[in-house]
């Protein structure tokens, strides 16, 4: 499977409980932080709940 690289680039502060959570799984917990993650269907669902805060690059 292909990579991907996933960058927060808005800050948490005021999201649901959900999103924050949904960031954690993904491993990011600061701004301008990047993970990488192989592009399974989990993790580009998580990807689309949080899709305003984060930028994404193949």
């Amino acid at each position: 499977m292909a990579t991907i690289k996933v960058k927060q680039v808005k800050s948490r502060i005021k999201c649901p409980i959900d999103q924050k959570r949904t960031l954690d799984a993904l491993g990011l917990r600061k701004l301008n932080r990047t993970v990488e993650h192989e592009a399974t269907p989990s993790i580009l669902g998580m990807i689309e709940k949080v899709k305003h805060l984060v930028s994404i690059e193949k």
